[in-house]
């Protein structure tokens, strides 16, 4: 077994940000986020069913999408790392925590 994609998701997600934050070049970071998102997509096709590997590449493109908004509200540190939290734990419970073991 690799890198859990829960390490993945939200190391890709709280990297991305701060590389584009501390760069002030988003392409960077997206750079980091899609990275992140092919190397936990592959490892999710191949430990879930495809109905689970696209429901966690939605939760985490999603999570991207929310951090956005949310950190107008509660501030970009607190956002990301909330979106990041959510990301790496579906990310735990569909595909990490039985890693190794049988297709769902």
């Amino acid at each position: 077994m690799g890198l859990p994609t829960a390490v993945t998701t939200a190391g890709s997600l709280i990297g991305g940000w701060q590389l584009a934050r501390r760069t002030g070049n988003r392409s960077l970071g997206g750079v980091v986020l899609a990275a992140g998102g092919v190397l936990a997509g592959r490892e999710w096709a191949r430990r879930t069913s495809p109905a689970v590997t696209a429901a966690l590449l939605a939760t985490y493109a999603g999570a991207f999408g929310l951090s956005h908004p949310l950190a107008r509200r509660i501030g970009a540190w607190p956002s990301v790392l909330v979106v990041s939290a959510l990301t790496a734990a579906a990310s735990y419970a569909a595909a990490d925590r039985h890693a190794g073991g049988p297709r769902h």
